[in-house]
């Protein structure tokens, strides 16, 4: 598990475990036992796990504070896949709280039981009224809890579209057949970014190797299509069912992330004014990114560089959604004096920016200014496999080769696939 986003507290071990212990209203700030819970992630250790534990025991579902530390407490356990703690975990599914109930489904799902007791107890969940039956349904998937099936199958036909999404993947993948797996595709085109998100994760659970290139043009984050590429990667490749050759040309298409490449799903009625273009790169869901990133390649092309630097010294350079459009755009722009800006975030190592780092490589690699390509090979030795990727494209894209020796023995399969394509 990638725990970079998690030890941002500072605290040690045995500071979060006492302020777990500490009784809720004696705390200065409420908060502080929420933060302590959610710290421990870093620490696998007996002691974490069994103060994880007692702050679940001690909490008292009537108060709201309570719950809050109880819901992400039982969160921790399933990140730390604590299996000595299902016995109390477990107790949670009985909660009247139907976000406690769904965190506690999903520590279930991560800690990966086959018990039939506790999975029919989450099957059971389905008959229940007002949850959020999404992650029940997973959590059924992932254990291959079969006895769920008919209860799964009559969410298919619900209104809300990321629990179809489940329950149609669901049966396809219980019952073999995969003549609805379209329906499914379908959702990639969904007007609910949610649906779009939900839809990808359904695909890659069903292993469904024929959607790879709907994916790849989904408009949504490419952390979701390239996190969706690489698992069927990891998992078809090995299993002959797909080659690294046949997937390639997708996998690169999300790497540049060109707005052309993209499937949107939504429309101006009207030529907005270039102001709300702007604005719109901060919206969270990337269709209306990648609508306005076309805009402003198609319509203000020369207005635009001057807007894009504005934006970023306002808000862009602490927003990483804002941050990685602004970079990609200042490449597709062809914007020389962005050189240095570039060559700044190509090296922000700020986990948040880590996908602003592969735009600025593409950015680079646009610009077609040599002088990036000793900093461009500096990135080959991360260990983020696709800032490797990208710097090795915008590598080619300088006519510089050196970088394909410098990866030939590396460590992922799929950095020596890429160099081994070159030859």
């Amino acid at each position: 598990m990638d725990k970079r986003f998690f030890n941002i507290f500072g605290l040690t071990e045995e500071q979060a475990i006492a302020i777990i212990d500490t009784p809720l209203e004696e705390l200065e700030d409420a908060s502080d036992k929420y933060i302590a819970v959610s710290h421990l992630i870093n620490f696998p250790t007996e002691q974490s796990i069994a103060a994880l534990v007692r702050a679940i025991e001690t909490s008292n579902p009537a108060d709201l504070d309570h719950r809050i530390v109880r819901r992400k407490a039982v969160e921790s356990l399933g990140r730390l896949q604590a299996e000595s703690a299902l016995p109390v975990i477990r107790q949670c599914l009985q909660d009247d709280d139907i976000y406690t109930v769904e965190n506690t489904v999903w520590a279930i799902g991560e800690i990966g039981t086959k018990d039939p007791k506790i999975l029919e107890e989450v099957a059971q969940l389905l008959d229940k009224p007002g949850q959020i039956y999404r992650v029940i349904i997973h959590t059924l998937a992932h254990a291959n809890y079969q006895p769920s099936l008919e209860r799964v199958r009559k969410f298919t036909q619900v209104e809300d579209e990321p629990t179809r999404s489940a329950a149609l993947a669901t049966v396809c993948r219980f019952t073999g057949d995969y003549s609805q797996i379209t329906e499914v595709m379908a959702l990639l085109q969904s007007p609910n970014v949610n649906a779009r998100r939900g839809c990808i994760q359904d695909l890659i659970d069903s292993r469904y190797y024929k959607a790879i290139p709907e994916i790849a043009r989904c408009p949504v984050s490419l952390v979701f299509r390239l996190r969706a590429l690489r698992m069927l990667l990891d998992a078809g490749v090995p299993s002959g069912e797909i080659t690294f050759a046949e997937v390639q040309p997708h996998l690169e298409q999300v790497l540049y992330d060109r707005p052309n490449d993209i499937d949107l799903v939504h429309e101006y009625d009207v030529t907005p004014v270039l102001n709300f273009v702007i604005e719109e790169l901060y919206q969270t869901d990337f269709g209306r990114c990648y609508l306005a990133t076309k805009t402003l390649l198609d319509i203000y092309p020369q207005e635009a560089p001057a807007a894009l630097l504005a934006t970023y010294a306002d808000k862009a350079y602490n927003d990483y959604g804002g941050h990685y459009h602004v970079m990609k755009l200042l490449g597709w722009l062809k914007y020389a004096p962005a050189y240095d800006l570039l060559i700044e975030n190509l090296h922000n190592r700020e986990p948040q920016f880590q996908k602003s780092r592969g735009a600025c490589a593409i950015a680079l690699g646009e610009l077609g200014n040599s002088q990036a390509i000793p900093e461009l090979k500096n990135c080959l030795n991360s260990r983020i496999w696709d800032l490797k990727y990208t710097c090795l494209l915008a590598l080619d894209r300088l006519g510089d080769s050196s970088g394909q020796e410098i990866c030939a023995q590396d460590a992922d399969w799929l950095i020596r696939a890429k160099v081994q394509s070159s030859k």
